[in-house]
């Protein structure tokens, strides 16, 4: 040791001990119970959603099956029938019985057109066709589309 120089003789500095991740504090634990909660939240939401709109799901595979027979036979009034039936099914699934169920003609035009932006919209002639078996004035290419955009969107009101 020299006693010119009096920091010789100290020992070198110990470094601290690393602070380590694990356990986090309180506050990450309540952050990652928040986190689980929203997603557990998110996931019975979205399972609610889904099986409330199995029977959309149901009516838009019938109505393609509906538009397939149209295609391969070509039977225009069948066609109307089968799809004015599956649209009252599908409305009696959304809406009170006591709206739905007795209703034929103009009301019931009137139901599946509220759901229906403008262009898409059903008119007399659809009436006159399903109920009058006149289907010289229907545009039968305009009831798929039309058909299709008020199962998927119509507003439920159970």
């Amino acid at each position: 040791m020299n006693p010119e120089d009096p920091l010789a003789g100290l020992n070198p500095l110990r470094e601290p001990v690393m602070i380590s991740w694990w356990p986090p504090a309180p506050g990450w634990w309540a952050l990652l119970l928040l986190v689980l909660l929203v997603v557990a939240f998110i996931i019975v939401v979205l399972r609610r959603r889904y099986r409330r709109n199995a029977y959309r799901r149901e009516a838009l595979k019938q109505l393609q099956n509906l538009h397939q027979d149209y295609q391969s036979g070509g039977d225009v009034p069948r066609y109307l029938a089968g799809v004015n039936a599956l649209l009252k099914s599908v409305a009696l699934q959304a809406y009170p019985r006591s709206e739905v169920a007795s209703r034929s003609g103009a009301t019931w035009l009137q139901i599946i057109n509220r759901d229906l932006p403008e262009t898409e919209r059903l008119g007399a002639e659809f009436n006159d066709a399903v109920y009058r078996d006149t289907t010289e004035n229907l545009d039968v290419t305009r009831l798929l589309p039309a058909a299709r955009h008020w199962i998927r969107h119509h507003k439920v009101t159970l």
